[in-house]
């Protein structure tokens, strides 16, 4: 038990070791394969939910890394251009969902303009009977309720003297 405790010691302290070079710039062999998994994964995910401008983004951006890692120039072409294109996907993206609010829009306005018809369809076969009533004079009796006056008397006023306290102390120092 105590070997395998000091087995995951070590692999804790090697992890920790590890993930700090990562972080301080250390293994760029390390950084370059995980900048790839990032492009994969992300051309994986624009191909599943069906982005394909995205997907092409992101395979584009593959083939610079692998062909053009020789020339700065050149990959910082293909970032430029990766951005440009993520943002065209983004806006994309936005038109498509203000497409498809704007389709939901007409399909409100159409569900209450075939309602309002039905409505004026029924309304049509109806028929309002008119009916002249003779008004009705109704006399209310005039009800006076009686006044009551309250009078509270005030309190007197009490003067309390202030206590005298006389403290004895004796021994040195101020009291």
């Amino acid at each position: 038990m105590k070997t395998q405790a000091w087995g995951w010691l070590a692999a804790a302290v090697l992890a920790a070791g590890l993930n700090s070079s990562y972080h301080e710039g250390g293994m760029p062999w390390a950084h370059e394969i995980a900048d790839r998994v990032g492009h994969n994964t992300g051309a994986v995910l624009a191909l599943a939910t069906g982005r394909a401008d995205q997907f092409m983004t992101e395979a584009r951006m593959l083939n610079v890394e692998r062909h053009g890692s020789q020339c700065p120039l050149t990959t910082a072409i293909a970032q430029v251009q990766s951005a440009v294109d993520q943002s065209q996907s983004e806006f994309d993206g936005f038109q498509a969902m203000s497409d498809r609010e704007q389709a939901k829009l007409a399909r409100l306005e159409a569900n209450r303009a075939r309602i309002e018809a039905q409505v004026q369809a029924k309304l049509a076969h109806v028929r309002f009977v008119e009916a002249n009533f003779n008004p009705v004079v109704v006399k209310v009796p005039e009800i006076t309720c009686p006044r009551v006056r309250v009078s509270i008397p005030r309190m007197p006023r009490i003067n309390v003297p202030a206590p005298t306290v006389h403290v004895e102390y004796s021994g040195p120092g101020p009291v």
